[in-house]
């Protein structure tokens, strides 16, 4: 493993010298390839070094244990002995969890669908919660949203949102989010004060590459017509909307958010990529022995994976069993200790695999 480790810091300071090259630089496609390997391995590096570290002072610790005439000296660096066993302890888990080999989808950006489920106008205000708290996290983060297609209700919900993600290691974070998220709380228009249950459906699907998925242009019809709903303005005076239909496998994809048809063309092919993706990549997903039983959860859609209880301040992730009693800034985009334990959970699920 400290070969390994070894290994992988020659090569994050040979990346670093290549990004420095001036015929590097101009090529920004190498650029950002460079960039994101780099990115992949900086954490495992930090961490090498800070262990490293720990290391030698291990050696000085236990040197002057042996040298010191001071009893009080001795005693001070047996204290420090023993909390720097403990650190180096702790770093190496740490690193047998970094060098769990990283899905190369995690470095994608992704395309979110949000979807209400049972529960009527409250599951469709649940919806729009919940795009509000994803789009929280991503702002803290700074990624870049963009809307591909939204269908709102008059209360101010979404029977369904549509929009890409974009930034560094999306997919990697949000890659766990797919499935059905169950809310308990009193909605707004219930006189009686009565908790209802709602559910919202949520789809994570890695952003497709033109290279990744190839689309014959024979496969699609394309219809225009126009927009629906809230359009305002000019919107909805035009036939901008786009409805793209993926003749093999009958797959639709309507977007309607732009005034342009042109870029909602482009827009509902960017879904369809990521949805016929997605396709692909459970297909290679099942050939590998259900490689997802071994992380969290299924990613099926159909899953239930977390309850939002809003009278008792609590939400629960049912594949981790980890229960939180911070809803309220959970739904404010304070996602990290939810997303960092799911995270954990995988790591430590693929090496309980790959030891039995």
């Amino acid at each position: 493993m400290l070969d390994k480790l070894k290994q992988i810091e020659e090569r994050f300071l040979q990346l670093q010298n290549q990004v420095s090259d001036p015929d590097i630089l101009k090529d920004q496609n190498k650029y950002k390839e460079l960039m994101q390997e780099m990115s992949g391995l900086e954490e495992a590096v930090d961490e090498y070094r800070r262990y490293k570290i720990v290391i030698n002072q291990l050696e000085s610790s236990k040197a002057l244990i042996e040298e010191a005439d001071d009893p009080e000296m001795k005693e001070m660096a047996k204290e420090d002995l023993a909390e720097l066993k403990e650190s180096k302890e702790e770093i190496w888990e740490n690193l047998k969890l970094l060098l769990v080999p990283k899905d190369p989808l995690d470095l994608k950006n992704i395309i979110m669908e949000i979807r209400a489920g049972t529960g009527g106008d409250e599951a469709a205000l649940f919806a729009a919660d919940l795009y509000r708290m994803y789009s929280r996290y991503a702002e803290e983060r700074k990624w870049k949203i963009e809307i591909m297609d939204a269908h709102e209700t008059g209360i101010g919900g979404f029977k369904e949102i549509v929009y890409s993600i974009s930034g560094k290691n999306v997919f990697a974070d949000l890659r766990y989010e797919s499935g059905v998220h169950r809310v308990q709380r009193v909605p707004e228009t219930e006189s009686g004060g009565r908790i209802h249950t709602s559910a919202v459906t949520v789809a994570v699907l890695p952003e497709a590459e033109e290279t990744d998925i190839q689309i014959s242009p024979e496969d699609l019809r394309i219809d225009v017509f126009r927009s629906s709903g809230p359009g305002g303005q000019s919107v909805n005076t035009t036939d901008s909307a786009v409805r793209v239909t993926y003749i093999p496998t009958g797959t639709v994809v309507i977007c309607q958010d732009e005034k342009s048809q042109h870029k909602n063309k482009a827009k509902a092919l960017k879904v369809l990529r990521a949805r016929l993706f997605e396709v692909e990549e459970m297909k290679k997903q099942q050939e590998r022995a259900a490689n997802r039983k071994n992380q969290v959860g299924s990613g099926d859609r159909s899953e239930r994976i977390r309850t939002y209880n809003f009278p008792q301040n609590r939400l629960t992730d049912h594949r981790i069993n980890l229960t939180l009693y911070k809803l309220d800034l959970i739904m404010e985009g304070d996602l990290k200790e939810i997303i960092d334990a799911l995270k954990l959970s995988a790591r430590e699920a693929y090496l309980k695999a790959a030891q039995s």
